[in-house]
Parts: structure tokens; sequence; C-alpha cells
């Protein structure tokens, strides 16, 4: 069950890479500019999140504390993306550190659950 709890906010994150993308890529076509659409740091986290979460599952460290951050990350990154809220140029500023500090947080609740196991 918990299997399914923690791919949900990766669906949902994939949703929005990909709404992020066709969007970039549509204001790209208008704009006829550059067709790059790496968005600098923004991208590395989404990775490092996908990473977790494909680590987390076949080691069945994937319990109702890594569901909760997920979907804190992954609200943050909605609101960082103006799809919750419209934000402006500082507030995405701050939702980036606050998304950056969650999923920091995840990793290093993940790396304590493997190297100190507790039974």
């Amino acid at each position: 069950m918990l299997v399914q709890m923690i791919l949900l906010p990766v669906f949902v994150m994939v949703g929005l890479t990909f709404a992020v993308l066709l969007g970039a890529g549509r204001r790209v076509a208008v704009a006829g500019g550059d067709a790059s659409l790496a968005q600098g740091p923004g991208a590395h986290l989404h990775v490092l999140f996908y990473i977790l979460v494909a680590f987390a599952i076949p080691l069945r460290q994937a319990d109702l504390v890594m569901v909760l951050l997920a979907w804190v990350f992954v609200v943050i990154e909605l609101f960082q993306a103006g799809l919750l809220l419209r934000a402006t140029e500082t507030r995405g500023s701050s939702l980036f550190v606050a998304g950056a500090l969650v999923l920091l947080a995840m990793w290093v609740y993940f790396a304590l659950r493997i190297l100190f196991p507790v039974w």
C-alpha cells in the first residue's frame, strides 16, 4: 500500500514536469528563441526526488514520513510553478529554497534509516 502512496506524488510531479515543459516549449515556439528547456537548479531537484523514490521503494524505506515529505515537496513545486498560486520572482526563490530543504530532509531521513536501521 505504501508503494502506491509514494508513487502518487511522483505521478503528480511527472505531470507537473510535462506541463512546465510543454508550456515552455510553446513559449519558445512562439518567441522563436532557444529550444533549451533545462531550467537550472530546479530541474536538479526533480531528478534528486525521482532518484530518492526509486531507491526508497526497492529498499522498503517508503514509509509514512517519506510519503508526507514527498507530498510537501510536490505541493511546494506546484506553488513554485504557479499552478496553485501565481508566484512572484521573490516568492519563487523562497519556494525553491523551501523545496530544496524538504528534499534535503527526505535524503537525510532516508540515509539515517539505511545507515542506522532500528528494528
